[in-house]
């Protein structure tokens, strides 16, 4: 590292955030207020290394400590988003901050630190590209966009309004419903699911980058989202649906009214979150245009250890998976928590 450039864990969040907001591959996650989030939901202590130089910031990369009796000692940048990792205006800079990142997360005592790029930035660092990120490009209208969706896309949404559900958006107040078919999806997926108090400490530390969507049929919550967002690019990092719903198109529905609001408050890309290639949700999300970009999680691994695994893909994982799916709501939504603050 020149000797110009120093490493540092003290700068404001101000600096540090518009930094972010400037450079081109900021993302809302990158900003200083979700280290507070993450801190207040799970109890895990972060720090955001900016890199200076001649008194200006040249770099940033904030990372999340964990001390897991599950799963040991590891840092990631950034749990439980999409993104993360290295903001930097050069290589060497980007490599000043790693060497600061490893050095935190050894110090700890951590066996692995976790980085979620968008693209390769460590050529040195083992990786994986597992998943992608799903993007579509927005039309000027919301006429225009309806018109550039698939016919069958189209069919189905006119089934949700023939079927009576109604949407509306809104910020905290929503929680609560968004949070009831959150739960119960991620019980039918066999998932612990997040506390409601982290989607409560979203919403009223990011109340002018967030907004929460809620579909009813009649008094009953069947689908809900959060959207975030930061400039032109707007993403929904959580949705789900009631599967009872799906002959009436309930999820469909929910993610049209998330598009139309998307194009009317001048967004240019939507983010449909990340998915595994030929699965599912990647299907789903193709279908309304959506194009595949590969995202890369790069890892330093302590002493040669393998790669870290704790996806619920992972086999050893199915037993606990069938388990989860078959206890009761209530339950799992009790204990989930407790178990999910591990799982980055």
């Amino acid at each position: 590292m020149s000797s110009d450039l120093r490493i540092r864990a003290d700068a404001t969040a101000e600096i540090c955030d518009a930094y972010v907001r400037a450079h081109p591959e900021g993302t809302p996650y990158h900003l200083r207020g979700w280290l507070e989030v993450i801190k207040r939901a799970f109890g895990h202590e972060g720090v955001c290394l900016a890199a200076e130089r001649d008194d200006r910031l040249v770099g940033i990369l904030p990372i999340v400590f964990f001390n897991s009796r599950l799963f040991g000692r590891f840092a990631v940048s950034l749990p439980f988003v999409n993104y993360g990792g290295a903001l930097a205006d050069s290589t060497e800079v980007g490599d000043a901050l790693l060497a600061a990142a490893v050095d935190r997360t050894q110090a700890a005592g951590g066996s692995h630190l976790e980085l979620r790029h968008k693209r390769q930035k460590f050529p040195t660092l083992q990786s994986k590209c597992h998943k992608v990120a799903m993007t579509l490009r927005l039309a000027a209208s919301a006429e225009r966009q309806w018109n550039e969706l698939d016919r069958k896309v189209r069919n189905q949404i006119r089934k949700g309004e023939k079927s009576a559900l109604a949407a509306e958006s809104g910020g905290l107040e929503l929680v609560p419903g968004f949070y009831e078919v959150f739960a119960r999806n991620m019980r039918d997926l066999g998932t612990p699911v997040y506390s409601r108090r982290f989607f409560d400490e979203v919403c009223r530390t990011f109340p002018d980058q967030t907004r929460v969507f809620v579909v009813r049929a009649g008094d009953r919550p069947v689908a809900a989202s959060l959207l975030h967002w930061m400039g032109r690019v707007i993403e929904v990092p959580w949705a789900s649906a009631l599967r009872e719903f799906n002959s009436q198109s309930a999820n469909v529905f929910l993610y049209w009214q998330m598009l139309k609001f998307a194009v009317e408050q001048g967004f240019t890309t939507f983010d449909f979150g990340r998915s595994t290639p030929d699965e599912g949700t990647f299907h789903f999300k193709k279908q309304w245009g959506a194009e595949p970009h590969p995202l890369v999680w790069e890892y330093w691994v302590a002493n040669a250890r393998p790669l870290p695994n704790l996806s619920p893909k992972n086999p050893k994982y199915d037993l606990a998976i069938r388990v989860w799916q078959r206890l009761p709501v209530g339950l799992a939504t009790a204990l989930g928590p407790h178990i999910v603050r591990s799982i980055p």
